[in-house]
């Protein structure tokens, strides 16, 4: 996959939390660059842009590009801290990207066909994503954006597993690597719950007071 975000970062001697603090009032966002067997470096970056490229989805599982002192490091989003009341980056970490080394990258799962899933539209039933994102492995080379996850012939009870999913060529579940038992539901079709309020039955008693016996509670 060909990366189409450019993240242009500036070097941090100055570490610590009050430099990072000192960074977050300047507009910026402290951030490190590890992995591959090279040393980590500390950076900066700008918050406004860093937030509009937040927005979109790719963003999260594709392959990033790094400017740094005229060079490109390749890297993929491992972790990301958000302020827990503001919208406001506290830090970010990037892993460097092998192309000969297969990679493990959590992706989003895009459901189609819910509007016509014969569970729904013919049997009243509701579909449940038991999961929104799955891991993969696979080569640089081979990453893809999201899977799709196709529910337009589910009936009532149907369901589809992650071994059920649709992959390409070099990408594989991480999951399933793990051994038997690991074959989690991803999306299932189910039956919604009514309440159906028998003819002539009766009401449900009032907790509202429409009265009070004359003279209950007066005062002489």
């Amino acid at each position: 996959m060909s990366s189409s975000f450019l993240i242009n970062a500036e070097m941090r001697e100055d570490l610590g939390k009050g430099a990072s603090r000192r960074l977050r009032h300047a507009g910026k966002v402290p951030a490190i660059i590890y992995g591959c067997g090279g040393e980590p470096v500390s950076i900066a970056l700008e918050h406004s842009k860093i937030i509009h490229n937040l927005e979109e989805e790719t963003f999260y599982s594709q392959i990033l590009e790094v400017s740094l002192d005229g060079k490109i490091e390749k890297v993929v989003l491992r972790d990301l801290q958000r302020h827990p009341a503001k919208p406001v980056i506290m830090h970010m970490d990037f892993q460097r990207v092998n192309e000969n080394e297969a990679m493990h990258v959590h992706i989003p799962l895009h459901f189609i066909g819910e509007d016509i899933c014969p569970g729904v539209k013919l049997e009243s039933g509701a579909v449940s994503h038991q999961t929104t994102e799955v891991e993969i492995s696979c080569l640089p080379k081979d990453l893809i954006e999201f899977i799709e996850v196709d529910v337009s012939a589910l009936n009532i009870g149907d369901s589809i597993h992650l071994t059920d999913l649709k992959l390409p060529e070099g990408v594989s579940l991480v999951a399933l690597s793990h051994g038997e038992g690991h074959d989690q539901t991803v999306v299932t079709v189910h039956v919604t719950k009514t309440v159906e309020v028998e003819e002539g039955a009766p009401e449900a008693p009032s907790n509202d007071v429409e009265g009070e016996e004359e003279g209950e509670g007066d005062s002489e």
